[in-house]
């Protein structure tokens, strides 16, 4: 039973319990049984030593630890729920009492979700950007697939030039003397990618086929190579072949080969269409970002230790699931950065905290409003994602079931519903897109001495 619960921190509780006589004496007497079978004493047959003599020689203590396995989990248990807390982590236990004719008394310290003072989640302001695409937008667009269909052509004459294609064989020294990895031959490079250190690119521009060049540069004071990091270098540089991108012809021929659509103003249309989706999702996204900060910085609430590494934990999978769609895994990735897991769990702690306190708000509001998921709500759920892949409903319900999502699934709809009540609520001024210049996408480099690869 439970004696006494006292608040020790803002997301710590401390139980004070008790368990009754007759049931410590019981669980002592299934404890000897369990313990009495290995032990061998002198005068006694294996199994069969007496209660008494078993604690004269080994004390009592000898049963403690199998009485307490029988007692403290369902002590625990039946605490919590006459405390009615919600712990969020393992417990702490502290022994008071276990002895023969007497209750058990333990204390159990344990981290809770805390309360939260909500701030006014009702008539938040806030603007959301209106969703556009302009027609320059589509032609950057159009104009990637071209590039991602282009053809790389020799030059037999002319001079390396922006977003050429370069084979070179190039070695480095510093302080006249060469360098590990600083090395190679028929290394293909593309200039303007910036995927070698500072100023080694811009240095090609203007050379020819079976020029050599003295390249000049100096490595980043960051460098994830020690030895290397700010230090000047000397590269001799051989220009070996230069290949220069054709794109294709912007024609419905063209369209016809990357699309299923026959002509270019169909697919023109295609585009815009989708990138208007992206556009609202984006604007609607960064709406709903910009009201559960503003009801996460008006709340008072102190997110536990607990929740916040489990945050991290999360946070790193994801990175990870990306590393690996690129072909890296995360131990590459802190090698190349310069690393340890610990300080990568460190950068990420200050998001983990702010996301973990906006969960907690938005749970807050939830209860407060009595937001909850019926079965129902949950069978259309499975149902829609059954429709996106095609398959039965039943199907994905005992695939969830077994990956233990479906709890989850409904605390995601429980809180998209919270969400959902504060856009409504909400005072929404549109504006117009701040404009971005749209960057091109580059391929990740191969490693070497003089790439740059330290940015994540």
């Amino acid at each position: 039973m439970l004696n006494k619960k006292e608040k020790i921190e803002n997301t710590k509780v401390k139980l004070e319990i008790e368990v009754a006589a007759p049931d410590v004496d019981t669980a002592l007497a299934k404890a000897y049984r369990k313990v009495v079978k290995d032990v061998n004493l002198p005068g006694f047959r294996k199994g069969k030593v007496p209660r008494r003599i078993l604690e004269s020689r080994f004390g009592p203590e000898v049963l403690h630890e199998e009485a307490l396995e029988l007692l403290v989990p369902s002590a625990y248990d039946e605490a919590l729920k006459e405390a009615d807390i919600d712990p969020v982590g393992q417990p702490e236990f502290e022994l008071l009492q276990i002895e023969e004719g007497k209750p058990l008394r333990f204390n159990a310290v344990v981290e809770v979700i805390p309360e939260v003072e909500l701030g006014e989640y009702r008539g938040l302001k806030a603007e959301q950007e209106e969703a556009e695409v302009e027609d320059l937008q589509v032609d950057h667009q159009i104009y990637m697939l071209r590039e991602q269909n282009a053809r790389l052509v020799p030059k037999e004459e002319g001079p390396v030039k922006q977003g050429d294609l370069v084979t070179i064989d190039f070695k480095g020294f510093i302080d006249g003397e060469p360098f590990e990895g600083g090395e190679a031959e028929d290394h293909q490079l593309e200039i303007g990618s910036q995927s070698f250190i500072p100023g080694f690119e811009e240095q090609l521009v203007g050379a020819s086929i079976g020029e050599e060049k003295e390249v000049h540069v100096s490595f980043p004071e960051n460098y994830r190579t020690e030895d290397l990091a700010g230090k000047d270098a000397v590269f001799n540089v051989k220009i070996k072949e230069i290949k220069e991108k054709q794109l294709p012809d912007l024609n419905d021929e063209f369209v016809q080969e990357i699309s299923e659509f026959d002509n270019l103003e169909e697919m023109k249309e295609d585009l815009k269409e989708k990138m208007l989706n992206r556009a609202e999702e984006e604007s609607k996204t960064k709406l709903e970002e910009s009201l559960i900060k503003q009801i996460s910085d008006l709340s008072v609430v102190e997110p536990p230790g607990t929740l916040v590494e489990r945050q991290i934990d999360r946070m790193i999978g994801d990175m990870e699931g990306y590393l690996r769609y690129q072909g890296l895994d995360l131990d590459q990735f802190l090698q190349m950065a310069g690393k340890s897991r610990e300080e990568l769990r460190d950068e990420r702690r200050e998001e983990a905290e702010e996301r973990t306190r906006a969960n907690l708000v938005l749970d807050a509001i939830a209860k407060k409003e009595g937001i909850n998921i019926e079965d129902s709500e949950l069978d259309s759920k499975i149902e829609e994602i059954a429709e996106s892949y095609s398959d039965d409903p039943e199907r994905i319900r005992d695939i969830l079931e077994k990956q233990g999502r479906l709890p989850v699934m409904k605390e995601e709809m429980r809180i998209r519903k919270a969400i959902d009540l504060m856009v409504e609520e909400a005072e929404i001024s549109k504006v117009k897109r701040e404009e971005k210049a749209p960057e091109e996408e580059k391929e990740e480099p191969e490693e070497n001495a003089v790439q740059e690869n330290d940015k994540e």
